[in-house]
């Protein structure tokens, strides 16, 4: 792992403060259009352009049929995780939606010992009560929100099970290679299901954005995801797990903040909605402590443990990039 520096530092908060900002550039007051046409136009403007890109440098487009598959098929994930978080931001605010992504973390917990056939750590199971607390106090006091916030959680399981598949594939390929091939599954999931909603839906929508729309359906597309995209996962191989679990937990602090400022009082919730979101957050970022605390632990009892028994040891495998 190379070593990173303080620009690398920078950087990668720079990129969990894009990320932040994509929820504030899927709102209905800046982008009007129904969430599945957000989601066709970013998936697509991003496949063109990494596209092009890879011509012009003349990048190799070849990737095993049996993996490429698979990268097709966790873009499909991205796109119903795309589409649940502006769905969410539509239906309650942008605060309440990025506090139901923060949960993140909490599904990952639960999907990597299913996944990899891990024993649940008795914190995990401590830090998912403790969430569920969090939550607990967000209904109670934002129950008019409750949609947007179930939303936000089920955006977050698609965003863990996504981490859980894509950290496979990150110790293989490029992270632009993986990017395309994944925008190119996800524009491909979302255009069949948008022909078939467009014959289902009651009524006409538009399907053409307006006006300024272009403006921030580029920015979106282009730097939220052509650029942001590629590059977080390029640091996440110069950070150590927990620098970037504990880095990436920022981007709903910084999403609630940034919506704050720019659209003020519209955004300001109740008191009793920071007290569950803060405990949620405190959750959030006690995991890759801990989970850091176990590693060196497990390290530091290895050399015991080889030197008492006999038959080799089996180490259990470091925790993964995926563990946000």
């Amino acid at each position: 792992m190379q070593k990173p520096t303080l620009k690398d530092f920078f950087l990668l908060h720079f990129i969990v403060l894009i990320w932040g900002f994509t929820a504030i550039l899927g709102d209905k007051r800046l982008i009007s259009l129904n969430p599945l046409v957000l989601v066709f136009y970013r998936t697509l403007i991003t496949s063109i352009a990494l596209g092009v890109w890879f011509i012009w440098i003349k990048k190799s487009f070849k990737v095993p049929t049996k993996d490429l598959l698979k990268i097709l098929g966790t873009g499909g994930i991205i796109a119903i995780h795309w589409l649940l978080f502006f769905g969410a931001s539509r239906v309650s605010n942008i605060s309440v939606c990025l506090v139901g992504l923060a949960t993140t973390t909490l599904w990952t917990s639960l999907l990597e010992p299913l996944f990899y056939k891990r024993k649940f750590r008795t914190f995990q199971i401590v830090l998912g009560l403790i969430t569920f607390a969090g939550i607990f106090q967000v209904f109670s006091s934002e129950f008019h929100y409750a949609n947007g916030f179930l939303l936000g959680m089920l955006s977050a399981l698609a965003g863990a099970l996504f981490s859980v598949f894509n950290s496979k594939f990150v110790k293989k390929y490029d992270q632009f290679t993986i990017t395309f091939y994944e925008m190119v599954g996800a524009f491909t999931s979302v255009a069949i299901f948008l022909g078939f909603y467009q014959l289902a839906a009651p009524e006409p929508f538009d399907v053409v954005p307006m006006g300024m729309e272009w403006l921030w359906i580029s920015i979106l597309s282009l730097i939220c995801t052509v650029y942001a995209y590629p590059m977080g996962v390029k640091l996440m191989k110069k950070f150590s797990v927990f620098a970037v679990n504990l880095t990436v937990n920022l981007e709903p602090v910084y999403g609630i903040l940034l919506a704050f400022l720019i659209f003020g009082e519209k955004e300001q919730m109740s008191p009793n909605f920071y007290i569950g979101a803060g405990i949620i957050l405190l959750a959030v970022f006690s995991y890759p402590i801990l989970i850091s605390l176990s590693a060196s632990r497990k390290r530091k009892i290895e050399p015991k443990t080889q030197e008492k028994e006999s038959e080799p040891f089996i180490k259990i495998s470091e925790p993964t990039i995926a563990e946000q």
